[in-house]
């Protein structure tokens, strides 16, 4: 952000708003910080998108990501009341989503959360649930201690674990050649502990991009033993490292919206706000859409796509906002197509004399953390698009969108707005004049989950 800013990082986000004049003004034209200590590119965006769906990928998942220790007797309670899914069945060995909202039921975060056993858990995931469920760990009265370590590229500091993701068609095929003995058969989002290059590590039936796979973790001074291991197991199979630009394309196929803004700003978190270091909970936004209302960024959990695991037979924080908000969703996700004809004249328009359109950054255009982008139907308002990306696989350009439930089935024509406003800040957008870009709704996940 350029000019002098009124707020610092060593204040709380309730100082650095008031500091700001808004969260908007907070957030907006801040830029994006670095996403992992990973390449760009390993080989080339392009044959590592392809292993995923021809052979396989490994992908590291170490650097990125928070992680949230909870310990003690009353944690699967303590889940229960901030979580809108059900933890009745959640046995040790098992993982899940973990998804909390405000008390309005506006969507906070999301996470995965491991049952490790022993009344102890691990969720790995952005910031923002692990903040809030910190926080009321904290606050509260529960018998349980909770810590988190920041993202690694941000704090500096070695991860705890290494965390590697395999997938593709010959996944499996890899990962029972690199594991010292047979490996367990695994139901998806159950764990086990199996041996790799001498090492125990903890192996989760997973997958990314709507094919099956592997997460695996471990210590991390054992991480290269291991990675060793997996990749000299895959040579034959034609194995590809995925850099960070590759690995984040995969989200917009299995429509999971990696980061929105977290409903957080309300009157009634405002002590939540005292408690929560800026430097843990800011987000950039930016993109075509614009509002002064800090609500109009907020979604619910039923609109990014968890109406299928909320449990109304339990109380959480939320749940009477959110019933009603599933009996009658305003507004659904879904998959854009974006227009071939529409991308190319973007592209174009960098070689002919006059302005230029903002630049489509391939294969993931990413220049804020929560990119906005306005979706109009007839020249009316009618959604936001989110995450993009690039998919070589489906030769297409993909986003993530939600949309008015009554636009959102598929083969729906909508135009989406792209461009920032002509006066941001941002350092990383250059000058640009807006456009429209036709694009057509489809599913999301966009195509069949094989794992």
């Amino acid at each position: 952000m350029s000019g002098q800013r009124a707020w610092s990082f060593r204040d709380s986000m309730a100082e650095a708003i008031d500091a700001a004049g808004s969260p908007v003004e907070l957030m907006r034209d801040l830029g994006v910080g670095e996403f992992t200590k990973l390449p760009a590119e390993y080989t080339n965006w392009i044959e590592e998108q392809r292993a995923w769906r021809e052979s396989v990928a490994l992908a590291d998942q170490s650097y990125h990501m928070t992680d949230h220790y909870v310990e003690g007797p009353e944690a699967l309670a303590f889940y229960s009341r901030f979580a809108v899914n059900s933890f009745e069945q959640f046995t040790p060995g098992t993982a899940k989503q973990l998804v909390v909202a405000n008390p309005s039921g506006e969507f906070i975060g999301d996470a995965i959360l491991f049952n490790l056993g022993d009344d102890e858990f691990l969720s790995v995931g952005a910031a923002a649930a692990h903040n809030w469920l910190q926080y009321n760990i904290e606050t509260g009265d529960y018998d349980l201690t909770g810590e988190i370590q920041g993202r690694p590229v941000a704090t500096g500091e070695d991860p705890n674990y290494f965390r590697f993701q395999l997938q593709g068609p010959d996944a499996v095929d890899v990962m029972a050649k690199a594991a010292d003995d047979p490996i367990p058969e695994l139901g998806f989002f159950n764990f086990d502990t199996v041996s790799v290059a001498g090492h125990d590590v903890q192996l989760l039936r997973h997958g990314m991009a709507g094919e099956r796979g592997y997460e695996f973790w471990g210590p991390y001074e054992h991480g290269d033993d291991v990675k060793d291991a997996v990749l000299e197991a895959g040579e034959a199979y034609d194995v590809r490292r995925l850099g960070s630009e590759s690995y984040q394309t995969a989200n917009v196929l299995l429509g999971w919206i990696p980061l929105v803004v977290p409903a957080i700003y309300g009157d009634e978190l405002r002590e939540y706000r005292e408690w929560l270091d800026v430097g843990s909970g800011l987000l950039s936004i930016g993109g075509s859409f614009e509002s002064d209302d800090i609500s109009d960024y907020y979604f619910t959990p039923i609109e990014v796509g968890y109406g299928h695991i909320v449990d109304f037979d339990h109380d959480f924080v939320g749940k009477e906002p959110l019933r009603a908000d599933a009996e009658n969703p305003a507004r659904e996700k879904v998959t854009l197509v974006w227009n071939d004809e529409d991308v190319v004249d973007v592209f174009a328009s960098l070689f002919i004399d006059g302005e230029t359109h903002k630049l489509i950054d391939m294969p993931h255009p990413r220049w804020v953390a929560c990119p906005y982008d306005e979706v109009r139907k007839a020249g009316e308002h009618v959604g936001i698009s989110t995450d993009k990306s690039y998919i070589y696989n489906e030769r297409a350009l993909l986003s993530l969108a939600v949309v008015d439930t009554e636009y959102s089935d598929p083969g729906t024509e909508v135009t989406l707005v792209w461009g920032d406003p002509a006066e941001t800040e941002n350092p990383e957008v250059e000058r640009h004049t807006r456009t429209e870009i036709r694009a057509t709704v489809a599913p999301a996940p966009y195509r069949e989950d094989k794992r």
